[in-house]
């Protein structure tokens, strides 16, 4: 199996990714951009406007090799993308 796929068992869907350096397959870090426009008002700080973050890279959190997001499993990339809430 790829480092980045995703398996069916039990009719159930899900996710596996495995750092193909040390093996780690439980912990990630998905460093992430986001953009917001501020509004100075009165003496108040407002967003007026936020994208959505955007993935730009991710590491094994234990050996902090850095794996291509782009070369996951599709499944894979959707499930963390809707997990942090990014595009």
């Amino acid at each position: 199996m790829r480092p980045y796929d995703a398996e069916i068992a039990k009719g159930e869907s899900f996710v596996t990714l495995t750092c193909p350096h040390c093996g780690n397959d439980r912990n990630f870090q998905v460093k992430t951009l986001q953009m917001h426009v501020v509004n100075l008002e009165n003496g108040r700080v407002e967003v007026s406007e936020e994208d959505r973050p955007t993935v730009l890279e991710v590491l094994c959190d234990e050996c902090e090799t850095a794996l291509n997001f782009e070369e996951f499993e599709e499944t894979l990339r959707k499930e963390v993308l809707l997990t942090i809430g990014a595009r």
